[in-house]
């Protein structure tokens, strides 16, 4: 089978061969090019014979295109901050989009992508939601984007939904130019004790709705992935999507075949990215993911990280999730 074949199979609550697997991480000097950027995703899909590629854009890129400023680290690690897009809270008032540049250079990798590896793998282009989007115009500041949010909700809540536009947008041209679907991404806000629950229905959830709402029709796939621990699955209920993407081994978050079973979705995951991977053995990477097929029965089964696997993961490690798979 290939790799569309079994993410199809999975979709649909059938066993067969074997689970699609995956995953994906941040290649932070190619990320600026996106010439190199697919050269380099469309390498790593075949060295490691992925089912499925997340494709990894510059995580800086959807606050690129509203004024924020980062320069490459210079080497295989995280862009370094160079201007806020909203230095005070005053400053909320005057966020726009301000250059498109960014978010092309993401569609047209994601297009090479496609290209090269044709229509039975299928790619997901990545999509941060509004207020992951919004921690970025601050310097990733989580606790401040969310102070700022309830303090001045009539400032922060017309940028998420000029965010949400532009996403639609961004989203939408993926999808036209061979993407399968979105790798929503609530990264760091979808815990209650980051964004108190009453806040995050009446602020929040509805940009997120409006984005997720607003996928074409073609966009066959979407994952709806929830970053962190003690994640709020009333979120994975709510929000459409096909699959479910988030680490099992975070603390308090729920195990597979439970988050399943409760959504009705297919899962992807049960891979610690964060220890196992890195760490290893590799007894240890095999062994996780037999339990991910025996926790689940094998239905409705992505195997992959919870989250990016860290650049310093050892090829050798990955390698191992396919035959074990």
């Amino acid at each position: 089978m290939d790799g569309r074949s079994r993410v199809e199979a999975a979709l649909a609550g059938d066993v067969v061969d074997r689970p699609p697997v995956g995953a994906w991480g941040h290649t932070f000097d190619e990320e600026w090019s996106p010439e190199r950027l697919a050269a380099i995703t469309v390498e790593r899909a075949a060295t490691f014979g992925w089912d499925f590629v997340k494709f990894q854009p510059r995580a800086t890129c959807f606050s690129e295109a509203f004024g924020a400023r980062w320069r490459p680290s210079g080497g295989p690690s995280q862009p370094v901050l160079v201007e806020w897009a909203v230095p005070t809270i005053e400053d909320w008032a005057g966020v726009a989009q301000v250059d498109g540049r960014p978010l092309d250079d993401q569609v047209q990798a994601l297009r090479l992508v496609v290209e090269r590896l044709g229509d039975r793998l299928p790619v997901l282009q990545t999509v941060f939601s509004p207020l992951t989007v919004a921690g970025f115009l601050v310097g990733r500041d989580t606790g401040r984007v969310v102070r700022e949010l309830r303090e001045r909700p009539d400032a922060v809540v017309p940028v998420l939904r000029l965010i949400g536009d532009a996403l639609i947008d961004f989203s939408a041209r993926s999808v036209e130019l061979g993407a399968a679907g979105i790798f929503y991404a609530i990264s760091g806000y979808a815990t209650p004790e980051v964004v108190p629950p009453d806040v995050y229905e009446e602020l929040v959830l509805p940009t997120d709705e409006h984005v997720l709402g607003a996928l074409p029709d073609a966009a066959w796939w979407n994952v709806l992935h929830l970053c962190g621990p003690r994640i709020d699955m009333g979120l994975a209920e709510r929000l459409p999507a096909q699959t479910l993407s988030w680490s099992i081994h975070a603390e308090g978050n729920p195990g597979l075949a439970e988050a399943r079973d409760r959504t009705g979705r297919a899962v992807l995951g049960g891979i610690d990215e964060r220890s196992t991977l890195v760490e290893g053995p590799a007894a240890e990477i095999r062994r996780q993911a037999e339990a991910a097929v025996q926790d689940t029965g094998g239905r409705g089964l992505l195997i992959g990280p919870g989250c990016s696997v860290p650049p310093e993961v050892p090829d050798a490690y990955l390698r191992t999730l396919l035959p074990t798979a």
